[in-house]
């Protein structure tokens, strides 16, 4: 070999070795390249155990969030259905509006991270009322402490909720669903709550009870009525504006569907902080063990409050990058009066997009997030 030829080939090598890092290091989706092993079922012990060793420390936030806000959030649901593909993981924030995404998008698998410690006790609120329930009707009932009626299996939302809207509350009904839940949570599932934890649940329960289905989000101190937020049954009966309410109670089948992702644990609430060090992390390390990916990821309007801190939304968008991720992998973004958008509405984004962007110094505030999103 000459000395020419032996110089080309050393430069040539040279340049694919520096493609190569170039292209493994770029914050583009990496999906991972073992087959999907995501479980089809946790173990009670398993369950208890990821949420002890994911989660971080419970923070501060200056509402309660026991239900969305987010009138007409199922509208993006149509196009997120003809371009994410069942299976693979959903992330998500907040109460209730993550079952109805999960309902229509899918996953195999979800996880709900809010800084929260409540939001995971109503979460395992919800769960002990799903899993022994027999029916919507029976959830619903037992959800806001009301006598049961019987209704049919076909039963319209609107009727559902409204079978309840005048019934009293009974303290007696509140008590028992309230125990029993706790009870199950304990007794039944081997869950080690704290008493403190207990009296969350409790908080949840009162909350519940005394609104029933006219509750909506609120502040601290009171329950409904706030600002003219949307109630229980408003957000039950809404639909994707083209052709489907997607609402875990709007038919039997999708609550029954929500219900078996439930008793199969797979449905897993985490306390921890957008921009902390350990629960996303902790999510991505798992999903990635087990040769999946994130599809879906539902931040609401936590980015807009991340941008508040100078540091806190680069630590998320960090946090983000390590996600294992595939082209079609989805941020669901709710946005309130920011960069333009007055109106309150969904939109979504590419997160591979939204990371390149972050890396390459083209989001700097909050509106520079929401501009990649329609």
């Amino acid at each position: 070999m000459t000395a020419e030829v032996l110089r080309r080939s050393i430069l040539f090598v040279s340049a694919a070795l520096l493609l190569s890092l170039i292209l493994f290091y770029s914050p583009g989706p990496h999906p991972p390249p073992s087959a999907d092993t995501l479980p089809s079922h946790l173990s009670d012990a398993e369950f208890w155990q990821i949420i002890n060793d994911f989660s971080e420390p419970g923070g501060y936030f200056r509402s309660e969030n026991l239900l969305s806000n987010e009138s007409g959030y199922q509208s993006v649901i149509p196009s997120l259905r003809k371009t994410l593909p069942p299976g693979g993981v959903y992330l998500g924030v907040g109460p209730e509006q993550n079952f109805t995404y999960i309902v229509a998008l899918d996953p195999k698998m979800a996880f709900i991270v809010d800084i929260r410690r409540q939001n995971m006790l109503e979460q395992l609120f919800y769960k002990a009322l799903m899993e022994t329930a027999a029916d919507r009707a029976e959830f619903v009932a037992r959800l806001f402490s009301r006598p049961a009626r019987h209704l049919g299996a076909d039963t319209r939302p609107a009727a559902l909720l409204g079978a309840y809207e005048s019934e009293q509350g009974s303290p007696n009904l509140l008590q028992t669903n309230v125990t029993g839940a706790i009870e199950y949570l304990e007794e039944k599932k081997g869950f080690r709550l704290s008493g403190e934890d207990e009296a969350g649940i409790r908080h949840v329960a009162q909350a519940f009870f005394e609104s029933g289905p006219d509750l909506s989000y609120t502040f601290t101190g009171g329950y409904g009525g706030f600002m003219g937020m949307p109630t229980y049954s408003d957000l039950v009966t809404e639909s994707d504006g083209v052709s489907k309410n997607w609402n875990f109670l709007a038919t039997e089948d999708q609550f029954k569907a929500l219900q078996r992702l439930q008793k199969n644990n797979l449905i897993v609430p985490l306390v921890g902080d957008f921009a902390g060090p350990k629960a996303i992390r902790s999510v991505a390390r798992y999903v990635q063990e087990h040769g999946s990916t994130v599809r879906a990821f539902y931040t609401s309007n936590v980015e807009q409050y991340l941008f508040q801190d100078d540091n806190n939304w680069k630590r998320f968008y960090e946090n983000v990058s390590v996600l294992p991720l595939d082209s079609t992998s989805t941020f669901i973004r709710y946005v309130l009066n920011a960069g333009g958008f007055r109106a309150r509405r969904s939109l979504t984004a590419p997160i591979y997009d939204t990371v390149r962007a972050y890396r390459s110094g083209r989001i700097r505030e909050y509106r520079d997030a929401v501009r990649l999103s329609w």
